[in-house]
């Protein structure tokens, strides 16, 4: 019986894949990292249900973590510490734990809707960047030379 993708290595002799960025995850990894994503896009938004917190908020502040965008403003250095400042777990992890110690719905709700908001970029491919350049990420290289 044949391995599952997620534990299959990469074709090949062992070098990264073609178009492949050094450092990313490739192959069935690189699956699993994205429906991890997925998984944890769906959870959030159904914790969110749950809560029943403003769906008004949700749709508003959705792409608030977007704007960490800006930081590519003062080169790609910046903008990748921005960036993965702004699309790692840390920061919803810390407001979920602060939401549920200290009984604070807006903290429970914005550490959902920060939560959904990663895991859809990470099940779309968009990692944490690397200060090289925008689009070299820990889930590969994001734009028309994805190997995806």
């Amino acid at each position: 019986m044949a391995n599952p993708p997620w534990a299959r290595a990469v074709p090949g002799t062992g070098e990264a894949a073609p178009g492949a960025a050094p450092g990313a995850a490739q192959g069935g990894v690189r699956i699993l990292l994205r429906l991890e994503g997925l998984v944890v896009l769906a959870a959030a938004v159904a914790a969110y249900l749950h809560l029943g917190a403003s769906w008004g908020a949700f749709a508003m502040l959705f792409l608030l973590p977007d704007l960490s965008f800006l930081g590519y403003l003062a080169g790609p250095r910046v903008g990748a510490v921005a960036y993965n400042a702004a699309h790692s777990y840390i920061g919803p992890v810390a407001l979920l734990g602060l939401g549920l110690v200290g009984d604070i719905p807006a903290a429970l709700a914005l550490g959902l809707i920060w939560s959904a908001h990663i895991g859809l970029d990470h099940a779309l491919g968009y990692g944490l960047k690397y200060g090289s350049e925008f689009g070299v990420t820990h889930l590969g290289r994001v734009g028309p030379t994805d190997p995806w």
